[in-house]
Formats: structure tokens, sequence, C-alpha cells
């Protein structure tokens, strides 16, 4: 049993490609494309012809699927169950087929290409730095990327938006460096320790890298912060001496985390068509546990949402690993963080742009407040982009759950719209 297989839910009118792989000694992996799962761990696996088994762990409705090999078919027949349902699930031999990138740059490239790595204190931050062809100096910028655990391209549901942006930029003649985030690939650390002003003295470190490059131009260094990454980039650039000559936001709050927060429960699920008092109920919940988060007593918030959690249908339930994650040093710097100091300082060249469509940070709730602290500014630029989701794809709902299926990374007009506005501001070498 052990090699590639893959198949599809059989979801009434719309199946779930999904990919296993069998390793053997009781290990496996699933990919789900069209749900940005990829090389996930399974649990209580058997790969014996007579039963073949296997369990997603920490995963609301308890997934399980259960069968066994058809020899003469040559594949595996089997139900897939979860919080109650059955449907069926055959896989045959061979890898599941990627999601179609057709943005997604391909080698070989015409820019040079570095992996490369510096120091924050104590904390290896390890990244990949592209630059033009020729001696420079270039103008440079570094890519700080979005809330959670992260990868230099910030893949997440099957993109790659910061090698997409990476490769638009060195294009157009700026060097780019984009990091792992702190416990990802090459980067020391854990980021649930975090804080933000960890976070923002990580990329500080990251501009001081750059700038000490004979083949950068010092004066000529920016910033680009995708959604969390627009929060920490004004940190930065706001410091005394930052040495930050200009800053993209792509998708950045302009209010309070918790605002963020709240706001993003109550699109999401008017989106997804919930009812009108669930959607009072979880604002409630969330209006009142950032409210303990604020206040310091994340014991508290942490017993609140457990209990919240119980209160919940089986198949809603998060797993008690992701109710964790909600209750750390990170999470709080979030939930607490007002960005309104930083945006009110800042007198850089600055472009912050939103979409009508993202459920995330809503271009509704953060445009006018991102013009309003930037007011100050004399060069300040706020946009907002029609029909466009977080990660700056065309979309129809906007819902995360979209992301994956939308063959577009980041739409064309944003990458056209940002390299003008950067020739524009800092002019290419």
């Amino acid at each position: 049993m052990t090699g590639d297989w893959h198949g599809a839910i059989e979801v009434p009118g719309s199946p779930l490609a999904v990919g296993v792989s069998f390793a053997g000694n009781g290990h496996a992996t699933i990919d789900i494309p069209m749900q940005g799962v990829s090389g996930a761990e399974l649990k209580d696996v058997s790969a014996e012809p007579d039963r073949v088994a296997f369990a997603i762990p920490n995963t609301p409705g308890d997934p399980v699927f259960d069968g066994k090999f058809d020899k003469g078919a040559n594949r595996i027949v089997g139900e897939f169950r979860q919080a109650g349902r059955s449907l069926p699930l055959t896989l045959e031999p061979g890898k599941i087929e990627p999601p179609a990138r057709p943005q997604e740059p391909k080698p070989p490239y015409p820019y040079r290409a570095e992996d490369v790595s510096y120091r924050n204190g104590d904390i290896t931050i390890a990244g990949t730095l592209t630059r033009p062809e020729g001696t420079g100096p270039f103008p440079a910028i570094l890519l700080i990327s979005g809330s959670g655990p992260q990868d230099r391209n910030e893949e997440l549901m099957g993109h790659k938006p910061f090698l997409l942006l990476a490769d638009t930029f060195t294009r157009a003649g700026y060097a780019v460096l984009r990091t792992d985030d702190r416990g990802v690939g090459g980067s020391g650390g854990k980021l649930d320790d975090a804080t933000y002003n960890n976070l923002a003295d990580d990329a500080a470190a990251g501009v001081r890298f750059l700038r000490a490059r004979p083949d950068i131009d010092p004066a000529r260094v920016g910033l680009f912060g995708h959604s969390e990454g627009g929060y920490l980039a004004p940190m930065v650039a706001s410091r005394p001496d930052s040495g930050v000559a200009f800053a993209i936001l792509m998708a950045g709050p302009s209010v309070p985390g918790w605002e963020v927060l709240i706001e993003q429960n109550r699109a999401l699920l008017s989106a997804a068509g919930a009812p009108r008092s669930r959607i009072d109920d979880q604002v409630a919940y969330i209006t009142d546990w950032t409210n303990l988060v604020r206040s310091g007593d994340l014991a508290a918030a942490k017993d609140l949402a457990y209990r919240h959690n119980e209160s919940l249908p089986p198949n809603q339930r998060a797993s008690a690993e992701v109710l964790d994650a909600y209750h750390t040093t990170y999470m709080a710097s979030f939930i607490t963080y007002d960005p309104a100091p930083a945006l009110s300082a800042l007198r850089i060249p600055v472009l912050a742009f939103f979409g009508t469509k993202d459920m995330q940070v809503l271009a509704v709730q953060n445009e006018q407040p991102m013009r309003d602290r930037l007011a100050a500014d004399p060069d300040a630029t706020v946009h907002v982009f029609p029909d466009l989701n977080h990660l700056m794809q065309p979309a129809n709902s906007g819902l995360p759950s979209e992301y994956t299926a939308i063959e577009t990374t980041i739409a064309p007009d944003v990458l056209t719209y940002t390299t003008t506005w950067l020739t524009q501001h800092t002019q290419p070498h």
C-alpha cells in the first residue's frame, strides 16, 4: 500500500479531490488542494490489503476513512465519514494533480536569486533575496507576511503570493527580500511566543541587512506588508531612524485587532448564509472573548473559549490544539494592537489598498480610518479594488473557501498598479 494514491470524495454535485501518501510504519499524509491542505499528517493509519484506514486529526467532525484494497482493479475502495455523514471514496495509484497556478513564476529567471540569513538578537532569520542583473546599487523591498506561521513565499491555499510579488518587482528593477517567519523553514524562534515588537524587530533587522549590502541603495529600502504585515510595516517605518523609504500595505488593517476580528466573524458568517441568531451569538462571544484578552486575563479568555466550544454542535467544534493557538503571546499582540499611532506618524510615501470582497480585512471598515490616519502624510495613497478578496484575487463571495479554487494568485491589475506606484516614487535601477 505504500506510495501515492488519489481520488475524490463523492460530495454530491462537488467532488472533493484528495491525495494520500502511505509511507509505511503507520505513517501517511493527505493533500486536499481545494481546502489548502498539503502534506497533513494522518493518524490511526492502517495500510493492509484487507483494511486501509486513517483519520484526519484536529478537524471538526472527526473525519475517517475505512476501506480495503481491490487487487483486481488495483484500487482502494471505501467510505469517508465526517460528522455522521458517509460518502464514497475510491483511491487509485498516483499523485494528485496540483491546482493550476498560471501566474506562478518558473525558472529560468532573468535575475539573480540568493539564499540569505541574518540575525535579530539570538534569532536567525532566513530568506531569499532576488536582484536584477547588474551591479546596482538597487532599490529594495522587504516583504512582510500575514498572520500565522508563513514561509518566505507566503504559501497558502496552494498559492505563493510572495513568490509572485518578488518576481514581479525584481523584473521591474527592484531587489526583493522575502523571509520565513519565526519557527518556519530556516528561521529560528517560535512565533507563538513573539510579541508584535519582536516581529517588528525581525523586520527592522531585515532593513538593516539590506541597507548594509553594497548592491543595495541604503536610501531606497522600503516595506511591503500583507494583512498583518500591514500592521508591522508601519510599526517599523515609524521608528526614529528606521531607514525605511516607503511602505506598501496590501489589505493592511487600520483599526485595532479586536475590531478587525469582530467584523471578520460577522462578515464571514453572513457571507456563508448563517442565520442572524448565530451571527449575533458569535459576535457577542468574540466581543466578550477579546475584552478578556485585552484585559490581560488569558486564563479567563481560554476558559470562555473552551466553554463556548463545548456549546457548539460537534461538527462545528474546534480541536484543543486550535483553541490553544488562540491564547498565545502572539495572538494577544494582534488582539490588543492599535495601528493608529504608527500610521499617523508616517511621513514617507505610502500606498494602502483593499479589495471590496475581502472578508478578513474589510474595506468598509478600514478604508476611511486609513485615509484619516494617513491624512498628515504628504505622500499617501489609499485605493480600493472592486471585487477582489483578501489575497487580491477576483472573487465571487470573498470567502476563504474560494482561495484555492481561484487560479489567479494576485489580480494583474494589482501588480500593475503597485509596480506603477513604485516606479513613480522610487525609480528602479
